[in-house]
């Protein structure tokens, strides 16, 4: 009876316990580790930088200026920092768009010009120098009753 209770105790203590605070140690250091760094953003970890700070500093009693807590603050809202640099960063963007808009639709109107223009200067298409064109008289008139050139003007 006493054997089999030592043999129970012995047993208990230097294995079944070891075991069981092996698996406690390889929950809490290994699995719940690795899923706390699943969960772990680079916000969160920035958020952290100051808690890091302050600790180090207070380890070493080093006085802190208020701008090193400072830094810890816009690190902890980079997010909102950098939309505010995406949105000045896309209203250039928009800018440069606008000018290179205009740009194109004045290359297009002068594109569209251009054959109006190259007609104009057309040489191929001249008249003939034959009777189908109209001949005019070359004879003088001798009437002094030409009409006005403009209405309501007399000529002295």
């Amino acid at each position: 009876m006493w054997k089999r209770f030592w043999q129970s105790l012995w047993r208990t203590w230097t294995i079944d316990k070891p075991a069981a605070l092996g698996d406690w140690l390889w929950q809490i250091l290994v699995v719940e580790l690795a899923a706390l760094l699943d969960r772990l953003t680079l916000r969160k970890l920035i958020a952290l930088i100051p808690v890091v700070i302050v600790i180090a500093a207070y380890l070493h009693r080093i006085p802190l200026p208020p701008e090193l807590m400072l830094v810890g603050d816009v690190l902890a809202y980079i997010d909102v920092f950098s939309m505010i640099f995406l949105i000045g960063l896309f209203t250039r963007v928009a800018t440069v768009m606008a000018v290179v808009r205009q740009a194109m639709e004045f290359a297009q109107s002068l594109a569209r010009r251009v054959p109006m223009a190259l007609r104009r200067l057309d040489t191929r298409h001249r008249r003939a120098k034959d009777s189908a064109r109209r001949r005019r008289p070359t004879s003088a008139r001798t009437d002094d009753d030409e009409p006005a050139v403009v209405a309501g003007l007399a000529w002295a």
